[in-house]
């Protein structure tokens, strides 16, 4: 099963665009979305590419391929409009053998952190910082794909317990296994 990862999108179609056209090329199974899909927030600058009105059809285009969790930005209406859901705080999905915990990591983070056992991996957003550490579980953030605060916008493909992460010329910027 080949997984794509993508967080804080905050409503840049060219970015979304971008990713989900080598979601194609990979050919991959599904898609998580760590929140922040339609709106910039109040402490963002407009991505360049802000059109949240395009990005609705086109994600809901995934809709059967997409498992998504609430960010900070996104709000009820934004699921009114949103063919899929994405109001959950959290999710659970059992991967290769490992429980991923998928959040946004605004409510669950390095302070309130949840019940993660060896092998488990906490996959969050938010920050708009690339991180994997190995902490006996495994903490995992794609960054944005809008709008890095560090690093390259970037984006993850998980598949046969393996993270890739790229950036949106799809090059490979780091990978690095689990077990």
């Amino acid at each position: 099963m080949r997984i794509m990862i993508i967080s804080d999108i905050h409503g840049d179609y060219d970015c979304l665009k971008n990713v989900l056209d080598f979601y194609e090329e990979k050919q991959c199974d599904q898609l998580i979305i760590l929140g922040d899909l339609l709106y910039h927030g109040p402490r963002n600058d407009l991505p360049a590419g802000y059109a949240p009105k395009k990005c609705i059809p086109l994600l809901n285009s995934y809709k059967d391929q997409i498992l998504a969790v609430r960010g900070n930005c996104d709000a009820e209406v934004d699921q009114m409009v949103l063919e899929f859901p994405m109001r959950s705080d959290y999710a659970l999905e059992n991967i290769d053998g490992h429980t991923f915990f998928i959040t946004h990591g605004h409510l669950y983070d390095e302070k309130h952190m949840p019940y993660l056992k060896k092998g488990d991996v906490y996959l969050y957003g938010h920050f708009h910082v690339p991180v994997f550490e190995d902490h006996g579980y495994y903490k995992v953030n794609p960054n944005s794909i809008s709008l890095a605060k560090q690093g390259e916008n970037g984006f993850l493909i998980y598949e046969n317990e393996t993270f890739t992460r790229y950036n949106l010329a799809h090059e490979i910027l780091e990978q690095r296994k689990i077990d």
